[in-house]
């Protein structure tokens, strides 16, 4: 059955409110980093959870290669990217560097800063090779926007031995604010490339936004949670909930607009527990940078290591009290 927000909940866009384009996040933007094409932007190994409870590392390659053809709001990706499309070759040559540098580790991130499946990122030709390298592993992770899921996701699927895993960025489902981060994608454009993966044998992981431009606080955890449902609904697997960061030019306008600010950590975990205790797949709380988002000493240092035994163990610890805030807790 198809799943959207719920219709009593629709809004109209705010009259006057000017909606950033690609001409406006562009010219917003400070300078790129200089990239090797030759070599990963970054490799790491990281410890996940495992439906079932099993926790296995993970070994994460940030590939570099061109940048994403969309030019989402809150992106920050395209920092580490080329301006043109790399080399046959020079991809696979990324992660045998990678591959060669860390431990082994079962499962592989394949991380772009954009579209696995996007010729002008990843050359098709290398997909073989890729493929190859990674045959003794279990899963692979990739990432790629909805309307770029296609036949070329499935038969990469086919070329690989482990299981293909293909993350893709829901964000919100608030009607009023889901067209206005210049993603150029429907809730409608997300469930069919969810199904297609699904009736290929492929595992849907979601990125969810806490937060947004254009909500407080208390909306931000709604359509979060609300999100998470919807994900759920359709057949992702896994949730992985992300607090909205400035940074990138244009998020930083917004928030000298009064437009955006970034969510507490008290946030943060209220929605990660929302989506725990449905018991219907893992959630995750992106943890990256996370110390940008302390504002209590007191008790936000507390907070971060107990998202991070929330993403490892999938159930919430005891709430944490705060001398300093009564009653921040979520």
């Amino acid at each position: 059955m198809r799943r959207s927000a719920p219709d009593t909940l629709v809004r109209l866009p705010v009259p006057g409110v000017v909606v950033p384009d690609d001409r406006a996040i562009r010219e917003a933007r400070g300078p790129r980093a200089v990239v090797d094409e030759t070599r990963p932007i970054a490799c790491s190994i990281e410890p996940e959870p495992l439906p079932g409870g099993v926790v296995e590392n993970v070994a994460t390659i940030f590939i570099a290669n061109r940048e994403c053809p969309f030019r989402c709001l809150m992106c920050d990706l395209w920092k580490h990217t080329t301006t043109r499309r790399v080399p046959e070759g020079a991809v696979a040559g990324q992660i045998r560097i990678a591959l060669d540098e860390l431990p082994w580790a079962p499962h592989v991130k394949l991380y772009n800063a954009g579209n696995f499946f996007d010729g002008q990122a990843i050359p098709g030709a290398d997909l073989p090779a890729i493929a190859t390298m990674l045959e003794d592993r279990r899963t692979v992770i990739v990432e790629c926007h909805p309307r770029l899921v296609d036949d070329r996701c499935a038969a990469f699927a086919r070329l690989l031995s482990p299981r293909l895993q293909v993350a893709m960025g829901l964000e919100t489902v608030d009607p009023e604010v889901l067209p206005r981060l210049n993603k150029h994608m429907t809730l409608e454009d997300y469930e069919r490339a969810t199904r297609f993966l699904l009736n290929e044998g492929i595992n849907v992981r979601a990125f969810i936004l806490l937060r947004t431009p254009w909500q407080d606080e208390a909306a931000g955890v709604r359509w979060a949670q609300r999100s998470i449902d919807f994900a759920f609904d359709i057949g992702v697997e896994c949730c992985v909930v992300i607090p909205t960061r400035p940074g990138n030019g244009i998020m930083d306008e917004l928030a000298a607009q009064g437009a955006f600010a970034p969510p507490s950590l008290p946030s943060l975990e209220t929605v990660v527990e929302h989506g725990l205790r449905l018991g219907r797949g893992r959630v995750l709380a992106d943890l990256w940078d996370i110390e940008r988002f302390v504002d209590c000493p007191t008790c936000d240092p507390r907070r971060v290591e107990r998202l991070r035994r929330m993403n490892m163990k999938q159930a919430p610890p005891p709430p944490i009290d705060c001398p300093e805030h009564p009653g921040r807790r979520p």
